[in-house]
C-alpha cells in the first residue's frame, strides 16, 4: 500500500496547545474510523506554522477526502518513493 507525505499549512501550528492538538487528532481519527482500515495515520510532525502527516492509503484521492471531511488542509500530497535512513549507509 502506499505511504504519503502530506503538508498542511496551518499559521501558527507550533503554538497549538496540548488540548487544541488532542481536538485535531481526535477529528481526523473520527474520519479515518468512517472511511475504514483502507486509510491510515501514522505520525505527525509539527512546525511553526505547518503539520507534515505520514499517511497509508490506496491512492492520493482518498487523502483528499480525508482532508475535506475532517475540514483541514492538504496543501501538497506526496508519494514516497522510498524511504533511507542511517542504516542506508552501510
Amino acid at each position: 500500500m502506499p505511504k504519503y507525505v502530506i503538508e498542511r499549512e496551518i499559521p501558527g501550528a507550533g503554538k497549538l496547545s496540548a488540548e487544541q492538538l488532542k481536538a485535531v487528532s481526535q477529528t481526523s481519527c473520527g474520519v479515518l474510523n468512517k472511511m475504514g482500515p483502507e486509510i491510515q495515520w501514522v505520525q505527525s510532525f509539527v512546525t511553526a506554522d505547518k503539520i507534515y502527516c505520514v499517511y497509508i492509503a490506496p491512492n492520493a484521492e482518498m487523502i483528499r477526502e480525508h482532508a475535506k471531511q475532517g475540514g483541514f488542509p492538504a496543501n501538497s500530497i506526496n508519494e514516497v518513493a522510498t524511504v533511507i535512513d542511517p542504516t542506508t549507509a552501510e
